[in-house]
């Protein structure tokens, strides 16, 4: 018994502490409050000028556009109209 005595009251000892390390981790009272940061801000520029044209890519150098009009049929709330539709493709010139 009175060897697991001495362990218990070492034990003891070593897990109060002292006034002295509290103290030592405390933020003084006249210290500034920690800066925030603004957060970083990136400028996003678009690879190539928007100018409308979906999807946009570079055919080539010699490249032409074809494109063939024709008239379609469109189901409107007001009846049926004939419309222009236009669709356009590239081939090598």
């Amino acid at each position: 018994m009175g060897l697991f005595s001495q362990f218990s009251v070492g034990g003891a000892e070593a897990q109060t502490a002292g006034p002295g390390i509290r103290l030592a981790q405390a933020v003084p009272p006249d210290a500034p409050p920690p800066r925030k940061r603004p957060p970083a801000r990136l400028r996003v520029t678009p690879y190539y000028s928007p100018d409308g044209v979906y999807p946009r890519y570079n055919p080539g150098p010699d490249a032409v556009r074809e494109c063939n009009a024709t008239y379609v049929q469109e189901y409107r709330p007001s009846g049926t109209v004939i419309v222009p539709h236009m669709s356009c493709y590239w081939r090598r010139g």
